[in-house]
């Protein structure tokens, strides 16, 4: 390094800075491994403190600050930017992992924002409760990241996301500033919620170090199925049906293709098909009832022709192996090459009329790609995901189409009056897209915001906006 960025980085304790390239490197490639970025050091805090102090020299330098959680995000959010004028430092979280004041009667939990999900997870099963939002990462994502990016995940369809499970944060805002609103309260109706603007905001109005989450009781009662629909419609027919007899109570309500699932099946040699009949789609649901009263509903959703055949978990091992199937397919997908990968929502039902319309018009546009679908079918989130064609390389294809593809789809979105981010947020692969396609007023006041709070510009720079 030159003097210059060496003694920019004199102005902060030695212990929490890294500087050294084989530590860096992790930090500076996504998950996708199609983005890779440029950073003067890893910063590794300690406290609500640290980060204050870092935040404070940050604004005297002018130093660019890129909070990262678990770096499996798909839009280039958590890595700094390589093309910016501007010096920037990757704030990792990681060492800020604690989880505190566990409430099984108050059902709630704190977490530092390194805390991993499914160790939040874990917490909240051995107080008797659960946590309950879960995603395929859950093994490296982080309780920041999950805030930052507003998560989603399998539950969305009972429990919301991310948003509807923060009770209280504390954050340092970009002017050193601690927000405290870490209370667990439920009612709180003392002006601005200020924490809200946090949530989604992928870092770029302050940096969360720790959160009150939401618990759920632990299940009464739950039951996994897997079945083989012929349509989208009839997986929709299918949800309408366990939503007529059970409620409130179906927790998970996924969808995959038959190209999905024969693609977790030809990457991951271990795993099976959990049926042998051929159908268009296959539906993984999870719901709080017994396993007679979810046997009972898809036997008369079978008479009635939605459902081709299901199998219903028999135990907790076999309800692990069938979600296996489903959370393993972002791993079949990289194992796969590169793919065009859009993560989109659309009004429920209309879901069958827009994958059918997308089909088409790839089909038309883009001969020989392949679609890849699969998602949260419930709450309208689909990752509607393109292959290169049979025999072609992946990543040239994906570098010369990709940038059509997004528009393509998310013009078939904005028709549709969806959304082209659902959950995994904007980053810097979308910011264009969103520029173009969203709503002035709202894109009017976000940049207000941004310049209200961030005059400095200090806050993941180069995200967001264009």
């Amino acid at each position: 390094m030159s003097s210059a960025p060496e003694a920019i980085l004199a102005g902060l304790p030695a212990d929490i800075v890294r500087t050294g390239a084989d530590e860096l490197a992790p930090h500076l490639l996504d998950w996708r491994g199609q983005k890779r970025g440029q950073a003067l050091a890893l910063l590794l805090p300690r406290s609500t403190e640290d980060v204050q102090h870092i935040v404070r020299w940050a604004g005297a330098h002018s130093v660019g600050l890129v909070p990262q959680g678990g770096n499996t995000g798909l839009v280039g959010g958590g890595v700094p930017e390589a093309d910016l004028a501007r010096l920037s430092v990757v704030l990792s979280m990681r060492r800020m992992n604690r989880i505190s004041d566990v409430d099984a009667r108050g059902l709630s939990l704190c977490a530092e924002a390194g805390a991993i999900l499914a160790d939040v997870q874990g917490a909240a099963e051995r107080a008797g409760c659960r946590f309950p939002l879960s995603l395929g990462a859950k093994g490296s994502a982080t309780v920041g990241g999950l805030v930052s990016t507003n998560a989603g995940g399998v539950q969305v369809l009972r429990h919301g996301p991310m948003r509807s499970l923060v009770l209280g944060m504390e954050a340092v805002l970009p002017d050193g500033s601690v927000l405290n609103q870490l209370s667990a309260l439920r009612k709180d109706n003392s002006g601005y919620d200020v924490k809200q603007l946090l949530i989604g905001a992928e870092g770029t109005l302050g940096v969360v170090t720790r959160v009150a989450l939401k618990l759920a009781p632990a299940f009464a009662d739950v039951s996994t199925a897997w079945a083989a629909v012929p349509s989208a419609e009839a997986a929709l027919q299918l949800l309408a049906r366990l939503r007529s007899g059970l409620g409130e109570r179906v927790e998970s309500f996924e969808l995959l293709s038959a190209d999905t699932l024969a693609l977790v099946l030809r990457q991951l040699p271990d795993s099976r098909a959990p049926l042998e009949t051929r159908s268009a789609f296959h539906v993984l649901m999870e719901v709080e009832a017994s396993r007679e009263a979810l046997e009972t509903l898809l036997a008369g959703t079978m008479e009635a022709g939605d459902v081709l055949d299901a199998v219903l978990a028999g135990s907790r091992a076999q309800a692990e192996a069938l979600w296996a199937m489903r959370e393993n397919v972002a791993i079949a997908e990289r194992q796969e090459g590169k793919s065009v990968k859009n993560d989109i929502s659309v009004p429920v039902e209309r879901i069958a009329a827009f994958d059918a319309e997308a089909v088409q018009l790839f089909a038309r546009e883009m001969p020989g790609s392949r679609p890849l679908v699969f998602g949260h079918l419930g709450d309208g989130n689909l990752h509607w995901n393109l292959l290169p064609p049979a025999g072609v390389e992946s990543g040239p294809w994906v570098e010369a189409n990709a940038e059509a593809a997004r528009r393509l789809l998310h013009d078939l979105i904005a028709r549709y009056r969806g959304s082209i981010s659902a959950e995994h947020g904007i980053g810097t692969l979308k910011a264009a897209e969103l520029a173009r396609l969203g709503d002035p007023g709202k894109l009017s006041a976000m940049r207000a915001l941004k310049a209200a709070l961030d005059p400095l510009g200090i806050m993941n720079p180069g995200k967001l906006f264009v």
